[in-house]
Parts: structure tokens; C-alpha cells; sequence
């Protein structure tokens, strides 16, 4: 019976949601407190710390990415909660929009196997083992003779 409620206990245990947070922590009262036309680069870096990335091209907006994550047991953890926030600059560091997206940017992609699949042909385990008999000595090759030789003949 104890063995038993033992097992039952230990097994439960392995069914608990994990939850995790990656990324910036948010605060709404910091990131409302950000007003465009007010402030700039140095006071967005005092209030909200710094970005999490910033734009690589074009212009240099701030990027602020917060995401709770949950996962069952032995499952893939999926996002429960996404929050990125985008501070935009004019040219001369003023903050121009603060714009805000979540989940509905995530995409979903499905990958096929451990293989990246190509175009062209599929060949088989023994198209590539004896998919070169014949081609060995074939006209064009290296070591053969396909047309005049040297002298003309």
C-alpha cells in the first residue's frame, strides 16, 4: 500500500506545469510612463534598462521581448504570453511611437523530420550505393576517349 502511494506520488510528480519566464521583466507603469516627443534615448535607457536588441538596418528602434512559456512534463513548452515592446527614434533620439504587439506575431513553423527537405530527385539507400555503376569511363571523362586525339586522329 505505501509502495503504491510511493509510486502514485512520484508519478504525479512528473505531470507538473512548468512555468518560465524569458526576457525582459514588465513593468506597465515604467513602459506607460515612455511618452513620444518627451523623451529620448537616454531617458527610455533610464527608465526601461536596455533593449533586448536593437534594430540591425534602417532605423535604430529599441526592442523590449517579455515571454511566459508552460510546459506539461515531457511536452514542448509552448508561449502562454508574449509581450514586444518597440521604441521608435527619430533621427535625433527623440522617442517617435511606442507600439506594442503578443502572441498574434508568433509563427508557427512545422518542420519535416530531421531533414531539410530540396528539390530535385529522392534517391533511394541503393540509388546512392550503386547509383555510379556505369558512370565509371562514361564519354567526357577524364581517362577516356571521346574524340581526336592530339594528332588529329
Amino acid at each position: 500500500m505505501v509502495v503504491g502511494a510511493l509510486a502514485l506520488v512520484l508519478g504525479a510528480s512528473g505531470c507538473t506545469r512548468i512555468r518560465t519566464h524569458q526576457g525582459y521583466q514588465v513593468d506597465k507603469l515604467l513602459v506607460d510612463s515612455v511618452q513620444p516627443g518627451i523623451d529620448n534615448r537616454a531617458s527610455v535607457e533610464a527608465t526601461l534598462g536596455r533593449p533586448t536588441f536593437t534594430a540591425q538596418f534602417g532605423q535604430a528602434d529599441w526592442y523590449y521581448v517579455s515571454r511566459e512559456m508552460r510546459q506539461l512534463a515531457f511536452a514542448s513548452p509552448r508561449p502562454v504570453e508574449q509581450t514586444v515592446l518597440r521604441v521608435r527614434f527619430d533621427p535625433a533620439g527623440n522617442v517617435v511611437a511606442v507600439d506594442r504587439t503578443g502572441l498574434d506575431q508568433i509563427a508557427r513553423i512545422s518542420p519535416s523530420g530531421d531533414k531539410t527537405p530540396t528539390l530535385g530527385r529522392n534517391r533511394s539507400l541503393f540509388d546512392e550505393i550503386f547509383g555510379n555503376i556505369g558512370a565509371v569511363g562514361a564519354g567526357g571523362a577524364p581517362g577516356t576517349r571521346s574524340g581526336p586525339g592530339p594528332n588529329g586522329s
